[in-house]
């Protein structure tokens, strides 16, 4: 998917898993590092703090690498298969090839690079904490609402320690409504909670040069708002004529784009029903998103038994 999504719940490992499952499980958790000794280590206040000093920068696109952070956190963790329990954010495999290089990941580099100096700052914050951790500051410091968060994630030690997730496990931006739920039902997300993680295309835009997509979805790509279901519903989209894949334009300026799988959410009366919802009443679509993306973030994540949850303070 493109710039900002290409777009969590606690699960644990059970005795009801097959003996096979259950010793790739094993095998998984002895290639990582032991987190749980070095997440206590880190002040997570200060990382915030240096994290939303990264924010802005006139230098990149919209001034902002808010948007980027937010998909590198949903990327990182958006790979997550209830089904064998493997992806998510755990491990912070999505610095690793091949995974790093899968199309759907295409630019993330910039965000990665932008955070490795705290990642020197701070030697005891897991990648997988820092990633996500990123996306959480991007979508407070950008307007959005407060995102519980907790530690604790740990790091694969070399791009061989686990077996790589599978590309394909991502949507696509080219196509509707039935895949949008074959990728977020496999992580284990209903249609309240899709269309709720939808909002996050409010932030970025797409390139040409990541996802061949082009322009904005809004008038105001670095503030986290209601905007995606109010420009889906007030605004008439009609395909682009270009040379580029096929995706939609605002009728009246041509300056706004709609993906194919954005309008689906428009289309779909399930999910149209919800965005009617988030349209009219922002407070419900950031309570609503707050949830999605904490869940989101855990998905598959095994947490130390002491790991707090942190609930930020937006920087004045």
């Amino acid at each position: 998917m493109p710039r900002t999504n290409k777009s969590a719940v606690n699960v644990g490992i059970i005795g009801a898993l097959a003996a096979g499952a259950l010793a790739g499980w094993y095998f998984y958790s002895s290639e990582l590092t032991t987190a749980e000794a070095d997440w206590k280590k880190v002040n997570y206040y200060n990382v915030y703090k240096d994290i939303a000093d990264l924010l802005e920068d006139e230098d990149y696109d919209d001034g902002s690498y808010g948007p980027v952070f937010v998909r590198l956190a949903w990327h990182a963790s958006g790979t997550y298969s209830k089904k064998d329990r493997t992806g998510g954010s755990t491990g912070g495999t999505i610095r690793f090839h091949p995974e790093a290089n899968y199309g759907a990941n295409a630019g993330l580099h910039v965000a990665r690079e932008r955070l490795e100096p705290l990642k020197k700052k701070y030697p005891h914050i897991s990648y997988a904490d820092l990633y996500t951790l990123a996306g959480v500051v991007a979508i407070q410091e950008l307007g959005g609402p407060v995102v519980p968060w907790r530690p604790g994630r740990p790091d694969a030690i070399t791009a061989a320690a686990v077996a790589a997730t599978p590309d394909g496990r991502l949507p696509d931006a080219a196509q509707g409504a039935d895949h949008v739920r074959d990728i977020f039902y496999r992580m284990g997300f209903n249609d309240q909670e899709i269309v709720a993680l939808e909002g996050a295309h409010a932030l970025g835009r797409c390139h040409t040069d990541r996802s061949g997509f082009d322009g904005p979805w809004n008038a105001s790509p670095t503030a986290f708002t209601n905007f995606l279901f109010t420009e889906l519903l007030d605004n008439t989209w009609v395909p682009k004529k270009w040379d580029g894949p096929f995706q939609y334009v605002d009728k009246a300026t041509g300056q706004f784009m709609m993906l194919p799988a954005d309008i689906a959410f428009k289309t779909d009366p399930k999910f149209r029903q919800y965005v009617e919802q988030y349209a009219k009443d922002q407070d419900l679509f950031f309570a609503d998103f707050s949830k999605a993306f904490v869940k989101l973030l855990e998905l598959g994540v095994q947490f130390p038994e002491d790991a707090p949850v942190y609930q930020f303070k937006p920087l004045e």
